[in-house]
C-alpha cells in the first residue's frame, strides 16, 4: 500500500511566518517559534519513518511550502534550513483550499493510495497519531484530526475528492463543520482522531509552552551488527553510571542474531540501516534529536559523568569536537603500551579514532555532511575534516573497550595492520581496496594465530 504524508508549511521569514503571533512575540520571535514548531513536527515525521510499520518503500514524505521566491531559489532556501532528506514542492496560488487540491491531486495522480496532510501548528501531533490515521484509512474514506479552534490539524484521504476543499470558510471556526457536511453529502465514511490544540494566536501560546519538546542534550548512537553478546551490557551501563541519557539509538546493519530483540527489550530506540558503520551512524544521526551526538561502539562503555564531561569539553574555547581516552578491558601488559600510544596520538595529534567515542554538536555534524560513505576509515576522515574547524579535545577519562580485536589477532599483528592501513590511506589507496585488504589481512593473521 503506497502512502504519502504531505506537510504544509513555509520558510520562517520574519513578517511572513506566524503573523497572528507578531503582536505578542514580534516578527522575529514569531518566525523563530514557527521554525521550532516545524522542526518539532519533523522529529515526529522521522520517528514515523523509523518506527512505523509503513516502510520507507511505501511511505513518501513531501513538504509543500509557501514562498515568494522562484522555485529553484525557494527549494535551495528550504534545503539550507531542513536538509536534503525531504522532497520539497512550492505551494500553488489561491486560498488554502486551492493549494490543498493541487497537493492532493499530485499525490493521487502519482498512484498514491493513502494521503495524509498535516500542518506544523500542533505541538501535540505525534508519530503514533499519524500512523493511527494511516491505519484508519484502511476502513474509512476520510480521517480528520479536529482542532479545538474549529479547524483540523490532519486530514487523510484514500481517494481524490476536491469537493472537500471547496466552499470552506478558511481560518474560521467553521472549517471542520463544513468539511464534515461536504463529506456527508458525498457519502463518505468519516472517522476522527483525538481533538488537539493548534497554536495560531497569542492566547494559544500556553499550549506551546506545555507541549514543546525539550531538546535532549545528548544522543548516544550505537551501530551494531551481531552484537548480542554485548549490547545489553552497553545499554545497561548507560543507565547505571550516574547520568540520565535522554536518547539512546541502536542502529542495526542486518544482524542475524538476537541483537535487535535484546536492544528493543532493553527499551531503547532501534532503527535499521544499510550495513556499514558510516551508513549506520549517519542514519542514527538523522533521527537523533540531541544537541550533541556521541558515537559509541557496541563493545565499549563510557566513564561515569560522561554527559557532564562532554558538556564541559565542548564549552572550552575553540573546541569543535572531542573523544575519550582509551582503556582496553584486559590485563595484558602489552595492551598498556597500546593504550599509551593511542592516548598520546589522540591528545597531541588530535587524532582520536571511533573506539574512543567521538562526540560533537549535531549542528557541526550536519555542517560537515556526516560521515563519508566509506567502507573503512570513516572515523579517520571525519576527524581530519573536524581539525579544519577547530580543536579536538580529549576528555581525561577513559572509554573502556573490549580487547577482542587484539586477542583475536595478537597485539603486534593488530597494531601493524592498523598502521599499514593508515599509511596506505595517506598514500592514496582507495578505501574500497583498503577494506578488502584489511579483511583479508585479518583473516590471514587470525589463521596463523590459530595454527600457532
Amino acid at each position: 500500500m503506497s502512502c504519502r504524508l504531505i506537510l504544509f508549511t513555509r520558510y520562517p521569514q520574519p513578517g511572513k511566518a506566524k503573523t497572528r503571533l507578531i503582536p505578542a512575540l514580534g516578527a522575529v520571535g514569531a518566525a523563530d517559534l514557527h521554525r521550532q514548531m516545524v522542526e518539532q513536527t519533523l522529529v515526529q515525521v522521522k520517528r514515523l519513518q523509523a518506527q512505523s510499520s509503513l516502510t520507507l518503500s511505501t511511505l513518501s514524505v513531501e513538504i509543500w511550502f509557501a514562498s515568494d521566491l522562484d522555485q529553484a531559489e525557494a527549494e535551495a532556501q528550504m534545503q539550507d534550513w531542513l536538509g536534503n532528506r525531504w522532497s520539497y514542492r512550492v505551494q500553488s496560488s489561491g486560498d488554502l483550499g486551492d493549494r490543498l487540491i493541487v497537493a492532493q491531486q499530485a499525490a493521487f495522480n502519482a498512484g498514491i493510495q493513502r494521503v495524509i496532510t498535516i500542518g506544523t501548528d500542533c505541538p501535540q501531533l505525534t508519530a503514533e497519531l499519524i500512523q493511527q490515521a494511516f491505519q484508519l484509512l484502511e476502513q474509512h474514506d476520510l480521517v480528520l484530526g479536529p482542532a479545538q479552534d474549529g479547524g483540523y490539524y490532519l486530514i487523510g484521504l484514500r481517494r481524490y475528492w476536491p469537493e472537500l476543499f471547496g466552499n470552506i470558510t478558511w481560518s474560521s471556526e467553521l472549517v471542520l463543520q463544513q468539511t464534515v457536511e461536504i463529506a456527508a453529502s458525498l457519502g463518505l465514511s468519516v472517522t476522527y482522531l483525538d481533538m488537539l490544540a493548534d497554536v495560531d494566536r497569542p492566547e494559544d501560546l500556553p499550549v506551546w509552552e506545555a507541549h514543546r519538546a525539550t531538546k535532549p542534550e545528548l544522543s548516544v548512537i550505537i551501530p551494531v551488527l551481531n552484537e548480542a553478546n554485548s549490547i545489553e551490557a552497553v545499554i545497561e551501563s548507560l543507565r547505571t553510571i550516574g547520568e540520565e541519557v535522554v536518547e539512546v539509538i541502536v542502529v542495526d546493519g542486518g544482524s542475524t542474531d538476537q541483537t535487535v530483540a535484546l536492544a528493543r527489550t532493553a527499551g531503547v530506540r532501534v532503527i535499521e540501516a544499510v550495513p556499514g558503520r558510516a551508513a549506520q551512524m549517519n542514519a542514527g544521526a538523522e533521527v537523533a534529536t540531541g544537541e550533541i551526538l556521541l558515537f559509541l561502539h557496541a563493545d565499549s562503555s563510557l566513564p561515569e559523568r560522561f554527559a557532564s564531561l562532554i558538556q564541559q569539553t565542548l564549552a572550552q574555547p575553540g573546541v569543535i569536537a572531542g573523544a575519550f581516552e582509551l582503556q582496553i578491558a584486559a590485563p595484558d601488559a602489552s595492551l598498556r603500551w597500546v593504550e599509551r600510544g593511542v592516548n598520546w596520538r589522540s591528545r597531541w595529534l588530535q587524532m582520536p579514532y571511533g573506539d574512543q567515542a567521538i562526540f560533537l554538536k549535531s549542528e557541526t555534524f550536519r555542517q560537515l555532511g556526516g560521515f563519508a560513505a566509506l567502507p573503512i576509515m570513516e572515523d579517520f576522515e571525519l576527524v581530519r575534516r573536524l581539525q579544519r574547524l577547530g580543536k579536538i579535545a580529549i576528555v581525561p577519562a577513559a572509554v573502556i573497550t573490549s580487547a577482542r580485536r587484539w586477542q583475536k589477532l595478537g597485539v603486534f599483528k593488530t597494531t601493524l595492520i592498523n598502521q599499514l592501513v593508515i599509511v596506505a590511506y595517506f598514500l592514496g589507496v582507495s578505501p574500497e581496496r583498503l577494506a578488502r585488504w584489511y579483511r583479508n589481512s585479518a583473516k590471514a593473521a587470525s589463521s596463523v594465530t590459530h595454527k600457532n
